[in-house]
């Protein structure tokens, strides 16, 4: 049975206020800036499609990300916290996505096995259960990104707020299948310039 068709929605339009005034998706990790090397990340595992929703100083970024194959969503609400960016990529989704994986852009550590397992664990979930949500942690505590099920698209479009979707998965609990993950990269983000120095010596 082929596997459900699942879109990442790449949030890359926040104003990144904790790192005085460097916008952290244009640092450099790893010899490219932070949204490439996030972006590459996702595309290498394999999704049927790929959103990346910008924001500020959204026509840089998607300078930096112009030969990427993806698509872009614009979030001029992005101020008004997570939920807009979430919306935005929902809405320029494919229809004929099974379900949405809700990835943050700044994410180093992240890497293809990692979202590979999550899909695998959607897949399998998806299966048995057209409602499921997938959540990732490691030595418990809970990570991202985050798949929802495309059951959920208008909830998902009548969130709001600075959290995105995590009312939903409270919301839902008896649908959510926890995923253990061998690493810490789904706990690691960049929201400091004392974390970025920390990845970056």
């Amino acid at each position: 049975m082929p596997s459900p068709q699942l879109t990442a929605i790449v949030l890359a339009a926040g104003s990144s206020e904790r790192m005085k005034s460097r916008n952290k998706l244009l640092l450099d990790f790893r010899g490219k800036p932070l949204v490439a090397h996030v972006v590459e990340t996702v595309i290498a595992a394999g999704l049927h499609e790929v959103v990346v929703v910008l924001g500020h100083e959204g026509a840089r970024l998607q300078r930096v990300l112009a030969t990427y194959p993806v698509n872009f969503a614009h979030n001029d609400r992005h101020r008004e916290g997570m939920s807009t960016s979430i919306h935005a990529g929902v809405n320029v989704s494919s229809k004929e996505a099974a379900g949405f994986m809700i990835c943050l852009a700044d994410l180093p550590l992240i890497d293809p096995a990692d979202l590979q397992r999550l899909v695998s664990a959607f897949a399998a979930a998806h299966e048995q259960d057209r409602k499921c949500i997938i959540v990732p942690f490691h030595d418990g505590r809970r990570g991202n990104p985050v798949i929802f099920s495309s059951h959920y698209k208008s909830e998902i479009l009548a969130e709001h707020g600075l959290m995105g979707c995590r009312g939903l998965v409270k919301q839902h609990r008896r649908h959510v299948v926890d995923v253990e993950m061998e690493t810490d990269h789904i706990l690691v983000d960049i929201d400091t310039p004392e974390a970025y120095e920390n990845l970056v010596p």
